[in-house]
């Protein structure tokens, strides 16, 4: 059978609304349920106790819980400002944006997952796609090399928040964490004969500062883009007249 989920609810038919709940109060009351029990602790019953109503009211506003993360996501994605990228170098313009969203990721750990399986078309997630396009174009990026910079991009903040949650999910204690780091390097040192490279060059010990890394990974990212753009290798490329 094919997937049979109703569409997204940005491209649904809007229902009448009756006045005691707006899709506002709903999206942010979600975010607070998610924030507190995870994406797994989410269900119409417990919205519906956090606002006061029947789970049964609901529906007039929304189809499914599907419409319900739906609007969760777009409301994460509205801590993001949006600040004026008209005279700011590209990069730094990027990277601000980017830093924003790993920002919004840490304080919401249930986003990087639940956004992998989401239409983001709410106005706040488009916005941010506006403006994330509309950087790079200026910079010199169309085509396709335009949406692999903007996926490669993306995904680097994605993953690294979703590693980053899931890490001090796990490891709260600081002093448990590094025993745990200077046990591992110990281990990699004992057998360094059959694994020379990760002996010599991993540093387990000294990479336990997240931030440091996550702007290392990113200046990385972005000098590979800037690279791209000093050689031509932006632009799409234009076939031969025949």
């Amino acid at each position: 059978m094919g997937d049979e989920r109703p569409p997204a609810i940005w491209l649904a038919e809007q229902r009448p609304r009756r006045p005691r709940l707006t899709a506002e109060r709903i999206a942010r009351a979600a975010v607070a349920v998610l924030d507190a029990e995870g994406a797994s602790g989410l269900s119409m019953r417990r919205l519906a106790a956090r606002l006061g109503v029947s789970a049964m009211s609901l529906y007039e506003y929304v189809n499914s819980k599907e419409d319900v993360l739906d609007l969760a996501v777009d409301e994460a994605f509205a801590e993001v400002e949006l600040a004026a990228a008209d005279g700011v170098p590209w990069r730094e313009a990027l990277a601000q944006q980017l830093r924003q969203g790993r920002d919004v990721m840490r304080r919401h750990p249930w986003l990087p997952a639940v956004m992998s399986t989401r239409a983001l078309l709410g106005p706040n997630s488009l916005a941010l796609s506006e403006r994330f396009y509309a950087i790079l174009t200026a910079a010199g990026l169309d085509g396709p090399r335009l949406t692999a910079v903007v996926g490669a991009l993306t995904y680097y903040v994605q993953g690294y928040a979703a590693m980053e949650n899931f890490w001090r999910e796990v490891h709260r204690d600081p002093a448990r964490e590094a025993e745990l780091r200077a046990a591992a390097q110990q281990y990699l040192e004992s057998r360094r004969a059959d694994y020379p490279t990760l002996a010599r060059q991993a540093d387990l010990v000294g990479t336990d500062d997240f931030d440091e890394s996550f702007e290392l990974g990113l200046g990385t990212v972005l000098d590979g883009i800037e690279a791209q753009l000093r050689s031509g290798g932006g632009h799409r490329r234009r076939r031969p007249p025949r």
